[in-house]
């Protein structure tokens, strides 16, 4: 069957989520992360696209951002396939890396804007992998608040307000508040958390590195366990990795 054509951004702003093929991971270490901003440093600077907001996480990201001179497509082919073969070179593994084509959704107003800027920041918030979007190193939020980077933070502070202090308050607020906005995202299941994000969980949860949980007391690691398996949905295997503790030993503690 023939492709459904993308609806069209008259603003030339889109809304962009891609994530993993089966679900998988595309990002695993620092490094992983580290190497698809840079690629995305890289695109920018010969597409000149504008870049307003950004969200890397296990098996999936979001973009928020203005075509250059070139259709969004084509930018986010070039930027697809060469991180796709950085990855497939570092963990020696061959194939795609990327479900499909990515989505995308057109942002024609200002409104829509800052919705998606919110709904991309507090994408690790909804994870539960944080409590606070300032604390998850690898969205733009942190761009805004503290350092420059790859993102045009000016663009969406002027919606706010023409003064900058006056506009970082009101950005700052307007990101604390609870929202079931909807716009496109990962909606076939739950996704698999890698083993960094586990562990950053537990981290951010209980203040343990969970490579020194066998040393803790019996009561500890059942709750932690209990957390990662019922309400993470951490599968056993993965937690044996993590722990060290047996397969067996993690399914009995009950959730």
């Amino acid at each position: 069957m023939p492709r459904t054509k993308r609806d069209q951004s008259s603003t030339g702003i889109y809304h962009i989520m891609a994530r993993g093929i089966n679900r998988q991971n595309i990002f695993m270490e620092d490094d992983d992360y580290s190497r698809y901003i840079d690629t995305l440093r890289e695109y920018q600077n010969e597409i000149a696209f504008e870049l307003y907001a950004y969200c890397l996480m296990g098996n999936h990201l979001h973009l928020l951002i203005k075509e250059g001179n070139e259709e969004i497509g084509n930018t986010m082919k070039r930027i697809g396939v060469s991180y796709a073969y950085w990855y497939n070179w570092q963990y020696n593994r061959s194939g795609h890396l990327f479900q499909g084509r990515f989505k995308s959704e057109p942002v024609e107003n200002d409104t829509y804007f800052l919705t998606v800027l919110r709904y991309i920041h507090q994408n690790p918030i909804k994870a539960g992998l944080v409590s606070d979007a300032e604390n998850y190193k690898w969205s733009s939020y942190r761009e805004y608040i503290k350092q420059n980077g790859i993102v045009n933070t000016d663009f969406a502070l002027q919606i706010f307000s023409s003064d900058k202090n006056k506009a970082l308050i009101k950005f700052s607020t307007f990101h604390k508040e609870v929202t079931d906005d909807q716009c496109i995202d990962i909606d076939e299941g739950k996704r698999t958390l890698s083993d960094k994000e586990v562990r950053n969980l537990v981290l951010e949860k209980y203040n343990i590195d969970l490579a020194k949980l066998q040393n803790m007391e019996q009561v500890i690691q059942d709750e932690i366990i209990q957390y990662l398996k019922g309400e993470k949905g951490v599968s056993l295997r993965q937690l044996s990795r993590l722990t060290g503790f047996t397969i067996h030993r993690i399914y009995k503690v009950k959730v």
